[in-house]
């Protein structure tokens, strides 16, 4: 019997890409609700009661709204929102930090978001394998294609052709700190600097170390060695395990890509780094890291219907 998917909020651009990728997939039926019942309060909770999982592709004050109109039901949610990642009672949905196992089992899963996504991969193994001080005050450089902004942004690098480059969040108090912070489990917020170009998709996750003013006294190399270690085994994550690329790009990347790329740049004698992840804010930091959740909490192989 086929599982019966609802993705509340799939007009959007994240739910668009997850019912696309879901079309022809016979392990599901898609629950669609047409264009005059997408916002009927009824019709909402009622497909959010018949089906078995509901992705929640909303704002956050909507995905907290359909949390509780699915109140009484035994429905899973996967909430693509940032409403819930630091929550009581929610399984961070990052399988390759907190183990597939809990993902497997939860009721309530938060994906991560597109840009603590590449953080994450980066320092989280590395401050749990004590190569990093949890107490380092932590800088993250971003820039992401303008999709990630929903269609207000969209709209405005489709229209103002001359915009090369936006940088935002400069109250210092961008939503995605807490996020970066906890499930990293740093001692202190992390100073972040997002940025969009005018690419539609893809981005580049940098954090800057100066491992030379470190008590723990890390390597580049050891950095390296241990992210390429934490990821061995993973399809989805894959570690640089080369000498220092001369240069990292970002294309607009046209189609769709569920993988992310992570590198270990060293300078000579490696006391400084710069840790980078390349990743599609739409894919893995977005519409694929739903499908890979979906997939482990029915049993599926993680990769099914991914774009690696």
């Amino acid at each position: 019997m086929a599982t019966r998917i609802f993705i509340d909020g799939a007009a959007g651009t994240t739910g668009l890409e997850i019912r696309e990728r879901l079309a022809d997939r016979a392990e599901f039926e898609l629950l669609v609700l047409g264009d005059a019942q997408r916002k009927d309060v009824a019709a909402r909770k009622e497909a959010l009661h018949e089906a078995d999982i509901a992705i929640l592709c909303l704002p956050d004050d909507a995905a907290r709204e359909a949390v509780k109109m699915a109140e009484g039901s035994n429905t899973r949610i996967i909430d693509a929102s940032s409403a819930h990642r630091v929550a009581d009672g929610w399984t961070y949905g990052f399988p390759e930090l907190i183990g597939h196992d809990r993902v497997a089992e939860a009721q309530f899963v938060s994906n991560p978001g597109c840009y603590p996504t590449g953080f994450l991969a980066l320092v989280a193994p590395l401050v749990r394998a004590d190569l990093l001080p949890a107490d380092w005050p932590f800088t993250c450089n971003a820039v992401s294609g303008f999709s990630g902004g929903g269609n207000a942004l969209i709209e405005r690098f489709n229209e103002e052709f001359d915009l090369a480059y936006r940088t935002y969040g400069l109250d210092l108090a961008h939503k995605h700190r807490p996020e970066m912070q906890r499930h990293a489990g740093l001692d202190h917020g992390v100073l972040f600097s997002p940025s969009v170009i005018p690419a539609y998709r893809g981005m580049l996750v940098e954090v800057p170390l100066h491992l030379g003013a470190m008590s723990t006294d890390p390597h580049s190399e050891s950095l390296r060695d241990a992210l390429f270690g934490h990821f061995a085994d993973s399809a989805v994550v894959s570690v640089f395990h080369r000498a220092t690329p001369s240069e990292l790009t970002l294309n607009s990347m046209p189609d769709p890509w569920d993988g992310m790329e992570l590198f270990v740049c060293g300078n000579e004698g490696g006391w400084n780094a710069r840790l980078i992840a390349r990743l599609d804010n739409l894919g893995k930091g977005a519409s694929g890291a739903a499908i890979q959740n979906l997939n482990i909490m029915c049993g599926l192989p993680e990769t099914t219907g991914l774009r690696l």
